[in-house]
């Protein structure tokens, strides 16, 4: 693989996507997971243990919620990550174990610092629609570099796309790059993520974008 994205969703959005025991979703954008950019050279048979991140308990309860699911001794989402993605990045050393691969999502996390980036931007959760062209110049001009967002489509009758999931990507130095993939590049692994019947796909430039602050 030759990228990591890591990927933030946003809890109220989520929650809107399908059946679950959404309750009170964070307001705040939450860690969905640290993925290369291919699922290759994984170890399959590296189970996940969740004694080796319970120093990280408390950091990934709330930066890392299961959203859909809100009793917290709940481990499958983790669990999930590590298996799908976390024993691919584990070829990396600064990744090359549980306590790692976590321990590094939640730093690059507090780096990128999303959530106090779109506010000083002055692109918080509203009613009001915003311009996606505005949001990405907002990430741009701050960061450097060009994320990829994603939204929920509009429903039937609904003139706007709604936000769910912001990937900042970077290089295997773990250094911030662009998310537009290079002439001839993979296909990332997890393009689309599906919950029940809906699913997030690339955002629209040119539809009204809705940045919801409670699930409607």
């Amino acid at each position: 693989w030759k990228k990591l994205y890591l990927a933030h969703h946003w809890p109220v959005t989520v929650c809107k996507m399908s059946a679950n025991d959404c309750q009170d979703p964070p307001k705040y954008w939450t860690i969905h997971g640290l993925w290369p950019d291919k699922g290759e050279d994984c170890n399959r048979t590296w189970h996940f243990n969740v004694t080796e991140i319970k120093d990280l308990m408390l950091d990934m309860r709330h930066y890392w919620p299961d959203v859909l699911h809100s009793s917290l001794n709940r481990t499958q989402f983790w669990k999930h990550e590590w298996d799908k993605h976390g024993t691919c990045a584990a070829t990396l050393e600064v990744l090359n174990s549980q306590k790692k691969y976590f321990r590094k999502a939640l730093e690059l996390y507090q780096h990128i610092d999303l959530n106090s980036c779109l506010l000083k931007a002055g692109i918080k959760p509203s009613s009001s629609y915003y311009k996606m062209t505005a949001i990405k110049e907002a990430l741009t001009r701050f960061y450097g570099v060009t994320p990829k967002i994603q939204c929920l489509p509009p429903e039937e009758g609904e003139e706007a796309q709604t936000i769910g999931q912001i990937e900042f990507c970077f290089t295997k130095e773990l250094q911030l790059r662009n998310c537009t993939s290079m002439k001839g590049g993979s296909k990332p692994v997890e393009a689309h993520l599906t919950l029940g019947t809906e699913e997030l796909s690339v955002c629209n430039d040119t539809l009204p974008t809705y940045y919801p602050s409670e699930v409607q």
